[in-house]
């Protein structure tokens, strides 16, 4: 076995590895991919089932899937290189994918509508507006100022340790909105961070 591929199934799937058996809908590859561009980038094993065995592909078959995927069914077009390896007599492709200069990053659905998806931990996950709205909101040089209820959103956070937007929302009584673009005001200059744990978003300090 390719030692590289080796040490990939040895590590398992995580939020920087995915293991796919097959490219059988390219909408479904490109959520995986938006999913690793949009957070640390990753690597895609194709031919390799969920327990780590070999299921071997068709590359050319699969290539043109991927590219599909990347090209037509992400917008923008997601980044990625491709090595073929021959393991077991069968050929598995590692699709290695950055992680985007140009985020956020989005898949089309079978709805046909756009989505923008995160990685975390070995799922792909649909992004909050929140985290979508900041993904926007960093290309752009922050010019943040610390308010008195920006300053006393770091103080519960420095309390509690950790709040959701509704939580914050509550304590504040404040709306949906208002909280969000305050959120983002705050990660743009590195004071919280958002974290996802079971599908639910919430915040720290830095």
């Amino acid at each position: 076995m390719s030692q590289k591929i080796r040490k990939l199934i040895e590590q398992g799937e995580g939020v920087n590895l995915d293991f796919k058996q097959i490219v059988q809908n390219p909408s479904k590859i490109a959520k995986s991919m938006v999913s690793f561009a949009n957070t640390h980038g990753g690597i895609l094993l194709i031919g390799v089932r969920d327990n780590g065995s070999i299921a071997g592909i068709k590359a050319e078959e699969e290539f043109h899937m991927i590219d599909l995927a990347a090209s037509f069914y992400a917008k923008p077009e997601v980044k990625f290189s491709v090595e073929p390896h021959i393991v077991e007599g069968k050929t598995v492709l590692l699709v290695d994918i950055p992680i985007g200069a140009n985020q956020p990053y989005y898949a089309k659905g079978e709805d046909e509508k756009w989505w923008v998806y995160v990685r975390v931990n070995d799922k792909c996950i649909l992004a909050s507006k929140t985290t979508v709205d900041f993904m926007h909101a960093k290309k752009h040089a922050a010019k943040v100022t610390l308010g008195k209820i920006e300053q006393s959103i770091l103080s519960f956070l420095r309390d509690k340790e950790r709040a959701t937007q509704a939580e914050l929302c509550k304590a504040f009584n404040m709306g949906n909105r208002r909280i969000g673009r305050i959120l983002v005001d705050l990660m743009r200059i590195q004071a919280i961070r958002s974290h996802t744990f079971e599908k639910t978003e919430f915040y720290t300090l830095f």
